[in-house]
């Protein structure tokens, strides 16, 4: 992958993003939340860097801050997917029979509908938070993973190695974490990496609709929607959240093109 430069570049940009959102505290020179009331919809300057909003809060601080909340959210809420996701895949793959039949029915029902109407739907029942976004995320965009570690799972569990583990007494728990798991880690990394950025989308996407973090909360999405209004006067208020956000997605598709590439031994050239 060290090779691959786009997934080189994705990589940085994920780096930088990710450093930014850590030390935000540090580095933002004014409290994301603060008015002045004196400098609204100030140009870029010395004191503002990237100027200011309708309510006289520092631009450039309010993305710094929002970059902790968009990657804080996206990640929390790919962990969450992944574990339901393996956790039920690889159950349904070991086990079979009866368990599998009624696991893969649930994502059957699931994948006949549209992700993002199935959490809209949950987060209009449980009320708009960023909370109530991830948790509807993490109940719809689970079945995607579950499919492909069911599959994996079939295939390993057919191999030689796993025979033989059975013959020599080996329980299904131990079996799972010391066969089954390291063989599907590979694959789900790629998934969840290339899924990030959608992840991102979405979750920012339902923030600009209203639905996830509320005001003043400087999450990207949120910021979308607050410079919605002043596009025409003052277009940098949805200019700046909407380049930090194709720049992360576009980051996170690139590093999991290099990491596909990278794992499956069908694309290494000998």
């Amino acid at each position: 992958m060290l090779r691959d430069r786009s997934a080189l570049l994705g990589l940085s940009i994920l780096t930088v993003v990710t450093i930014a959102a850590l030390g935000a505290g540090l580095i933002a020179p004014y409290d994301p939340t603060e008015l002045d009331a004196t400098a609204n919809l100030a140009p870029p300057s010395s004191d503002h860097w990237l100027g200011t909003d309708n309510l006289g809060r520092d631009l450039f601080s309010r993305l710094l801050h929002g970059a902790r909340w968009t990657l804080g959210a996206a990640g929390l809420a790919a962990a969450g997917i992944v574990v339901l996701g393996v956790t039920i895949g690889i159950v349904a793959g070991y086990f079979g029979g009866l368990i599998d039949d009624l696991l893969m029915r649930l994502v059957d029902v699931l994948l006949a509908f549209p992700s993002m109407i199935l959490a809209l739907a949950i987060v209009g029942m449980l009320g708009p938070s960023l909370t109530n976004v991830l948790i509807g995320m993490v109940a719809v965009w689970w079945v995607d993973y579950a499919r492909v570690v069911r599959g994996l799972t079939l295939k390993v569990v057919q191999n030689d190695y796993v025979l033989s583990a059975h013959c020599c007494g080996c329980g299904s728990g131990r079996m799972i974490l010391r066969h089954v798991l390291p063989n599907v880690i590979p694959s789900v990394i790629v998934l969840a990496t290339l899924e990030l950025g959608a992840l991102m989308l979405a979750i920012s996407g339902l923030s600009f609709l209203g639905l996830g973090a509320q005001p003043p909360t400087p999450e990207w999405g949120t910021m979308l929607s607050d410079g919605r209004l002043f596009f025409l006067n003052a277009p940098q208020l949805m200019m700046y959240p909407g380049i930090a956000i194709t720049l992360v997605v576009m980051g996170s598709n690139l590093l999991g093109d290099g990491l596909r590439d990278a794992l499956d031994p069908r694309q290494q050239i000998r």
